[in-house]
């Protein structure tokens, strides 16, 4: 039963999404409009310091894990705070639907946007710039894709307990999360960075998932392409997400 309902509420949310034009623009459109921009600006480039592998094989991967931070982390984050600020949180303490389902169901529609945003990105990288992961790497490729979706969804609903009103969720989402893509791989490398800032960056999982899917790409990397210690680091904040978004549900909801 909570199963069918979870699922009612997943194709509900998927509805309200793509009439959104504002929503899905930033979380499904712009992410395919920095890859087309960013892997045409390096496209025939070389990178030296990582074996002469071509640029876009390097930043194609790290347009792949902002794609789908945009899909779950800002995507939830946003989500629940206007549903907070509504009532329809509060309306819903007075409805049938369990909260688990709903939180599934929400969670479900973030993992599916998260999904067709990374495979049209896939299918473009290809199609448009040659840039694909070698077959053995499959592995690492869908490890990394599915840990780093599940972390970012839950510390997405972990991040509405920062965000006061609705009006500010752009602001705090984009606060949290671009910052760090600059300093974690995300765009391609920056020379000059302080080891400072390389260390927060490490202490984050964006710079793991970015690395973690690099690494699938990389045709330097044997078969199967899993980075162990990205996903050590992903899978621990996996679990302090899940932790975190505990907390923040149960305080929104008895709030609500």
């Amino acid at each position: 039963m909570t199963t069918a309902l979870a699922a009612h509420q997943a194709l509900d949310d998927q509805r309200t999404f793509w009439r959104n034009r504002t929503r899905a623009f930033f979380s499904f459109a712009l992410p395919l409009m920095f890859l087309v921009i960013f892997a045409s600006l390096n496209h025939g480039d070389r990178l030296e310091d990582r074996g002469m592998i071509p640029a876009d094989v390097f930043v194609v991967p790290g347009l792949l894990a902002y794609a789908v931070i945009m899909a779950t982390f800002t995507n939830l984050a946003t989500d629940l705070a206007i549903m907070r600020d509504s009532g329809v949180l509060k309306r819903l303490r007075g409805t049938p639907l369990p909260a688990s389902a709903f939180v599934a169901g929400k969670i479900a529609s973030a993992v599916a946007v998260a999904a067709a945003v990374s495979a049209l990105t896939l299918l473009v990288a290809d199609l448009a710039y040659g840039v694909s992961v070698p077959a053995g790497n499959l592995p690492g490729l869908v490890l990394a894709l599915v840990t780093g979706t599940a972390c970012c969804a839950l510390l997405g609903i972990g991040a509405t307990g920062l965000i006061r009103s609705a009006d500010s969720a752009a602001a705090v989402t984009s606060a949290l999360v671009l910052p760090l893509t600059f300093i974690s791989g995300v765009w391609g490398e920056f020379g000059g960075l302080p080891e400072w800032l390389h260390r927060i960056a490490q202490a984050f999982p964006i710079q793991h998932l970015a690395n973690a899917l690099q690494v699938a790409f990389d045709p330097r990397t044997a078969a199967p392409g899993i980075s162990g210690g990205d996903l050590l680091v992903l899978g621990l904040w996996l679990v302090a997400g899940a932790w975190l978004s505990l907390r923040v549900l149960h305080a929104e909801l008895r709030r609500a």
